[in-house]
């Protein structure tokens, strides 16, 4: 049975959606790994798998929303995005069941230590150029199915967008630009949180009202981001290290909560 919440919780949620559209929109990445930890310590949601699942959901219809600009500035490798999805939607589905049956608490262990391997490589700097002309065909197929349906398992698991893995596996696996791969990598990421999101359901284990309340705020947010980051772009760079260093705290908060709770 779901949670019934108050509506300074659904106002919470709102909030924490703005948030985590903000800094999507501002630094490009990163912020939908934040969206189970505030919807468990801000919005109060009791059961780690629901908001998990609810995440799922709202993290697909955030990516989905931003495919139509990248589509107009022809960013997207469709023929290899769909290739990455495709076969990430099964890893998806079997990692989004192993998850459900995992221990809650558990679950948000391994997710602390998740977000710090995520601050982690937001610090990296990746000065690869890329080649614009590239195409998935017969020879990289392999190796694009293969880093798909990794990631998607992944993915699932964790019930987050996984983009951070998706960008560097589709450079990896086909060696397009970082601007091609991060417009590429919204289709998987569309598809691989939906997948996450419907197994979740047919479990009870997504909250639809919620997840509305923090799809709207996400909106608002990415687009206020996105605003902000046309003025401040020569100072991304700075933004990055400090949201990286933002998900570094909240992973630690994640780990003593739930070592706490166990």
């Amino acid at each position: 049975m779901l949670q019934t919440l108050e509506p300074l919780q659904y106002l919470l949620g709102g909030g924490a959606g703005a948030l985590v559209g903000f800094s999507l929109g501002l630094v490009g990445g990163g912020g939908s790994i934040l969206a189970v930890p505030l919807m468990v310590y801000l919005v109060g949601i009791e059961d780690p798998h629901i908001a998990i699942g609810t995440s799922a959901l709202a993290v697909a219809a955030n990516a989905a929303a931003n495919l139509a600009p990248h589509a107009r500035a022809h960013n997207i490798k469709w023929r290899c995005a769909g290739m990455f999805a495709a076969s990430g939607v099964a890893g998806a589905f079997l990692g989004s069941t192993a998850g459900k049956a995992f221990d809650g608490q558990k679950l948000l262990i391994l997710f602390a230590l998740l977000m710090l391997v995520v601050a982690g490589l937001m610090l990296r700097n990746r000065a690869a150029v890329g080649d614009i002309d590239v195409q998935c065909s017969r020879e990289n197929a392999p190796k694009t199915i293969g880093y798909g349906a990794a990631t998607g398992l992944f993915s699932g698991f964790f019930g987050i967008g996984g983009g951070f893995l998706i960008v560097p596996g589709l450079i990896a696996a086909t060696g397009m630009p970082m601007l091609n791969a991060i417009g590429s990598s919204l289709v998987a990421v569309a598809a691989f949180g939906l997948t996450t999101a419907f197994n979740y359901s047919l479990s009870g284990l997504v909250h639809w009202p919620l997840a509305a309340v923090f799809i709207g705020g996400g909106v608002v947010g990415g687009l206020a981001g996105a605003a902000l980051a046309k003025r401040l772009s020569a100072k991304r760079g700075l933004l990055g290290t400090v949201f990286a260093g933002l998900i570094f705290l909240v992973a630690l908060y994640t780990l003593w909560r739930s070592l706490s709770a166990l």
